[in-house]
């Protein structure tokens, strides 16, 4: 079970005795410097956003669309890699105290070292780890990828999952549930996905931990959409445009602030 001391375990308790939703916002580490992504991740919390995934670029993202992987790939040709992420968010824990997320896939991680990977990012102050392509079937059959306490381990569940297997992936989450809205890989779409509430609602059948529903959500009138229908939004292929078009304009943060402020809004005008 997840630390009482987690940051995404304390906060999403917080919004839950509020009544507030979650503003989930996803970027990649790096993209366009690591030391813009600092800056880039202040301007969000600026904007109210509430966690933070951090992509760590990998060469072969092959569950996100177009636009994240041009961002991998921007950010490994900067010369990001798995340690300067770490010591990325090491700097960063000096200047906020925002709930991390790291979103990656399996092979970074194996290559750095499995457990070793988990202990240095905790260290790092990561509270959170999604792991795109580790099935949960396949951590209960490897002894060396049973997950690690130090770090919340943030489940996906699609929407054609069945609801036998619903139930055993949500029972094993930690943080949050991530509920892919729709099939395919990452990115903006024109509308919303149906059967959002009712798969949402079926989840929360199997777990307490709070559903965020993301993949395709890129302006406010979706993010408050979505958001009515579960504990939270996760935004990232609209942010990640952004700054793929602005990653040389020196108030980069300032314009991702602005961009992601009226979601933000939306999403906490919801009683």
């Amino acid at each position: 079970m997840s630390a009482p001391t987690n940051r995404i375990v304390r906060h999403f308790a917080e919004l839950r005795t509020s009544g507030k939703r979650a503003f989930v916002a996803y970027i990649c580490a790096g993209d366009p410097t690591l030391d813009a992504t600092i800056d880039i991740v202040l301007g969000l919390e600026r904007a109210g956003v509430d966690v933070v995934e951090l992509g760590v670029p990998f060469s072969d993202p092959l569950a996100d669309g177009v636009v994240n992987q041009m961002a991998a790939e921007r950010a490994l040709r900067a010369g990001a890699t798995t340690p300067k992420v770490l010591e990325m968010i090491r700097t960063l824990r000096t200047k906020s105290q925002i709930p991390l997320v790291l979103f990656t896939y399996l092979n970074p991680i194996y290559t750095y070292g499995y457990e070793r990977f988990h202990h240095d990012a905790a260290a790092a102050g990561v509270d959170g780890i999604l792991v795109l392509d580790l099935p949960p079937d396949e951590v209960a059959q490897n002894i060396e990828l049973k997950p690690t306490p130090e770090l919340s381990h943030i489940q996906l569940i699609a929407p054609t999952s069945p609801q036998e297997r619903i139930a055993s992936i949500a029972k094993s989450a930690e943080g949050f549930v991530y509920y892919v809205s729709r099939l395919g890989v990452t990115g903006a779409q024109v509308e919303i996905a149906t059967g959002i509430a009712e798969q949402v609602a079926l989840i929360k059948t199997a777990t307490d931990v709070p559903v965020c529903v993301g993949f395709g959500v890129s302006n406010p009138e979706q993010a408050a959409t979505v958001a009515s229908m579960a504990d939270g939004v996760v935004v990232g292929s609209a942010i990640v445009r952004l700054i793929e078009k602005n990653g040389s304009a020196p108030d980069l943060a300032n314009q991702v602030e602005a961009f992601v402020k009226p979601l933000v809004a939306a999403v906490k005008a919801l009683a």
